[in-house]
């Protein structure tokens, strides 16, 4: 009889431990929240996306995202730099609150960040890949994390439970090894989850994997018809920025000629890191990577050696594009492998149904437009940044968008998509208007743009701005006090300021007096950039005394 009641118990708690999690299953169901996943790579240019431009790559597996969702071609940043970017995704919040004005300010803490708000109403959340900045992503119940750049070979990881750890591979496969890993067996039923897969690729200096590294060094793709531009038709800050392929790229780090290769050539270390670049990639390489490295590029530096004494400027411009084009896009060749084997992961396990996916870069990229490389600028190729999302049953497939979005949308997106509210302080809007056919909801026709990286790396001068479709409005300043107008619709490679132009006008006119509202709405008035000016000078000053006072003698200069 005992034996009898202990196993009628046991199939009563069972029977209720599975009606348990049968009720929270439909009762997630019932609420309609998605699962999101939020895939982001670093510096992709748009332009490196067949999805959007087949002439230097082809994507297949990015380009799925597209093809079964809706592409933007106006997305765009607010601050094209990795870590403010970054900030104002989590935040739904411009630099200037979030406290991540550049690569450098301390983030602001005490902000709350959309995935903490995912996970205090039941998401599962979790991140691998690159976070940039902190050690602690708030509100995830799992992380692997690089530090800071993180690094292509055998990197080192910052992670929740194991503390830091060196696995040996590469970067882009290993990410999606742990993404994999979590979506297998750690990934709960009966939850939503929020996963944000964080691509280092193709962040400088552009190491591509063992099995691209003969492939894409054996290609040659057409140059952009600016990569000789002389800044003619603008001002201080292009003719000032320091990004140029021939004069301001690394020989070593960047192109990839070994250390012994440029003193044999007498090439100097301009930068002062150089060398030390190339050292810390390539020196991370075991035996067996270094030796498929060398079969490549140790032909390639002796080729170079016979050809530099006879290669004038233009030659070794034309050079170092293609150099740089390889590595570059050899990188994102990776990236794209590895975003298909976690699409083909939600196909095979019925996770595509109800999940969002979004596939963007924190910002775009020079790629030898104007004779480029980074960011930085409110130009398109660094301003502009991909953007496709898919939700089946949501988002009609092959669907594209020209509104003016930005990664300030993100936030409140995600918490509706959700059913959260979103905090009444986030500063963007949700995308979800035009991502469900209600394009008449969506009443944004300008967007606000804030750099203020400078004196630093680069160069770039501190500027903000208004966009619309139409024309784009810039003011320089700290140490100039430049505008620039440009047309963007007749004027679509930005070759040629208009500010003083009499036939624009009007357009002036109605531009500053937009830009000015905008700053008013988002706060951003110069008396408050000045305060964060002079309290990040006096955190810094605590501790790099000297530092400091070189720079803001260079910025009183």
């Amino acid at each position: 009889m005992n034996k009898i009641f202990a196993l009628l118990l046991v199939g009563l708690i069972f029977t209720e431990t599975a009606k348990a999690e049968m009720d929270s299953l439909v009762s997630n169901q019932e609420k309609g929240r998605p699962n999101i996943i939020f895939i982001m790579s670093d510096d992709h240019a748009y332009q490196a996306i067949s999805a959007y431009d087949d002439r230097l790559i082809h994507t297949p597996n990015i380009d799925r995202i597209a093809k079964s969702g809706m592409l933007f071609s106006n997305a765009c940043v607010t601050n094209s730099i990795c870590a403010p970017s970054r900030a104002t995704i989590l935040t739904g919040k411009h630099s200037h609150l979030n406290g991540k004005t550049d690569n450098h300010f301390p983030f602001d803490t005490t902000m709350v960040t959309f995935p903490q708000l995912l996970k205090a109403n039941g998401y599962q959340t979790a991140m691998f890949g690159k976070l940039h900045f902190g050690n602690n992503p708030k509100g995830f119940d799992q992380f692997k994390i690089l530090p800071g750049q993180g690094a292509y070979y055998n990197p080192t990881f910052i992670t929740k439970n194991e503390g830091t750890i060196e696995v040996e591979g590469y970067v882009t496969d290993l990410i999606t090894d742990f993404t994999l890993d979590w979506l297998e067996n750690e990934r709960k039923d009966e939850e939503p989850f929020f996963l944000m897969y964080l691509h280092k690729a193709p962040h400088r200096e552009w190491l591509p994997a063992e099995r691209h590294i003969e492939e894409f060094s054996k290609k040659t793709f057409p140059e952009p018809v600016t990569l000789f531009d002389d800044y003619s038709g603008r001002g201080a800050a292009a003719k000032e920025a320091e990004m140029n392929l021939l004069t301001h790229m690394n020989w070593s780090g960047d192109s990839k000629l070994y250390p012994e290769v440029m003193d044999q050539l007498g090439i100097p270390d301009a930068s002062g890191w150089d060398k030390g670049a190339f050292e810390r990639e390539v020196g991370r390489m075991n035996a067996k990577q270094r030796a498929n490295w060398d079969k490549v590029f140790a032909p390639m530096n002796a080729s170079f050696v016979k050809s530099y004494p006879s290669m004038n400027e233009v030659d070794q411009m034309k050079w170092r594009y293609q150099r740089y084009m390889q590595d570059y896009l050899g990188t994102i060749a990776a990236v794209d492998e590895n975003v298909g084997r976690v699409l083909d992961y939600l196909e095979e396990n019925g996770l595509m149904e109800n999940t969002i996916i979004v596939y963007t870069s924190d910002q775009g990229f020079y790629l030898g437009e104007h004779g480029w490389f980074d960011k930085r600028f409110v130009y398109d190729e660094s301003f502009k940044t991909p953007l496709m999302i898919s939700w089946p049953g949501k988002i009609q497939p092959e669907s594209k968008s020209d509104e003016m979005v930005q990664n300030l949308d993100f936030a409140q997106t995600f918490l509706e998509a959700a059913s959260i509210e979103a905090p009444s302080d986030m500063q963007g809007e949700s995308l979800m208007p035009l991502l469900t056919g209600q394009s008449d909801k969506w009443n944004r026709d300008a967007v606000y743009y804030h750099y203020y990286e400078y004196p630093s790396v680069h160069m770039v001068k501190r500027h903000y701005a208004i966009v619309t479709k139409e024309y784009k409005l810039i003011h320089f300043y700290y140490d100039v006090d430049e505008w620039e107008l440009y047309d963007r619709k007749n004027d679509p490679k930005e070759m040629k300021n208009v500010y003083g132009d009499p036939a624009y006008t009007t357009v002036k006119k109605k531009l500053h007096g937009e830009l000015e509202g905008l700053r008013i709405k988002y706060g951003d008035s110069s008396q408050i950039s000045q305060q964060l000016l002079e309290r990040y000078l006096k955190e810094v000053e605590d501790t790099h005394g000297s530092f400091v006072r070189s720079y803001k003698k260079v910025g009183n200069e």
